[in-house]
């Protein structure tokens, strides 16, 4: 990854907007999409990298789909119009990138990850620390993923922890899977031991106070995920 795409990741920017949750099942919903991306302009029609629109990354077999082969990228590379970010993964080189450049970089490798605790945190704006590393939950049973050159932190999540309470929203042009605030807030609880009881005592404050969760939602995400004994307490603390 360039020194300019690191900085950019953690650079202080304006957040997304507030959300606009479109149920579209009980436990899946959908996200706006929270990172536009300017339209590229940099030339590459003439070597079919055109249709990648406002997509920021793509993975080599993606530019063969388009009709660009191993030997055209290499050059695409080396006269830099494309960025070779992290191993098998580039980007057309004067997109526009916005603070969650990373993970949408992450996603793109991962594609069946879920972006969760402090990364969710974050992007949910329901904390006040900054995680230097991209957090991404796997099923229990499947390999870790190696990502050289991308910061990453892995926890494993199984049976309805996989499912329930994760949503669906579009980073830099790249679908990502998401934990919704309420189910961000309960996992906290489950993994405090990874992330500081402060931590998701901070997050649950915040997602009261700001009407990004209700108690409700909070309460069914914990007791889906075996957690009411841990959240219990610390709800009827702030609600006192």
């Amino acid at each position: 990854m360039s020194a300019v795409a690191y900085r950019c990741r953690h650079f202080d920017s304006p957040r997304a907007p507030g959300y606009a949750w479109k149920v579209s099942d009980q436990n899946r919903r959908q996200l706006p999409i929270s990172a536009d991306i300017s339209k590229h302009a940099s030339g590459l029609g003439g070597v079919g990298l055109e249709s990648l629109g406002g997509t920021t990354f793509f993975r080599q077999r993606d530019a063969a789909a388009m009709g660009v082969d191993s030997r055209t990228l290499r050059q695409l590379v080396d006269n830099g119009s494309v960025e070779r970010v992290a191993r098998g993964l580039y980007r057309v080189a004067d997109t526009a990138v916005t603070e969650h450049y990373t993970l949408a970089a992450v996603c793109a490798r991962v594609p069946d990850a879920i972006v969760c605790l402090l990364s969710a945190l974050s992007v949910h704006e329901l904390t006040t620390q900054i995680a230097w590393q991209e957090w991404i939950a796997i099923p229990h049973k499947a390999r870790a993923p190696r990502l050289p050159g991308l910061p990453v932190r892995v926890v494993r999540f199984s049976g309805a922890a996989l499912r329930y309470g994760v949503v669906d929203t579009t980073f830099e042009g790249v679908p990502v899977r998401i934990t919704s605030p309420a189910r961000t807030v309960v996992d906290c609880f489950r993994f405090r031991r990874l992330v500081g009881k402060d931590v998701a005592i901070e997050a649950l404050r915040d997602a009261l106070f700001d009407r990004k969760a209700s108690v409700d939602q909070i309460w069914r995400a914990a007791e889906v995920c075996r957690a009411k004994s841990l959240v219990g307490p610390a709800i009827d603390v702030l609600m006192a």
